[in-house]
């Protein structure tokens, strides 16, 4: 899944791209975990403050780790 399947609010969407690619860019696992965790930090932000349905959140958190499973499978 890409980030640009999913429909995120005006001003969201350039943050959950650059997350994503810096997760699929990683050139080391200690990056790839790193770009991770904000990842990961930064959908729930967004789920904590409402800024997101809960759908919307599902399906980031897909989006994410589905990219950092492929990024660490490339890195192994």
């Amino acid at each position: 899944m890409s980030i640009a399947q999913i429909t995120l609010p005006k001003g969201v969407g350039p943050h959950a791209e650059k997350l994503f690619d810096a997760i699929t860019g990683a050139s080391t696992a200690e990056d790839l975990n790193r770009a991770g965790g904000k990842a990961e930090g930064f959908v729930l932000g967004l789920e904590s403050a409402k800024a997101i349905k809960s759908q919307i959140a599902e399906s980031l958190y897909v989006a994410f780790d589905d990219a950092a499973s492929q990024r660490a499978s490339e890195l192994a």
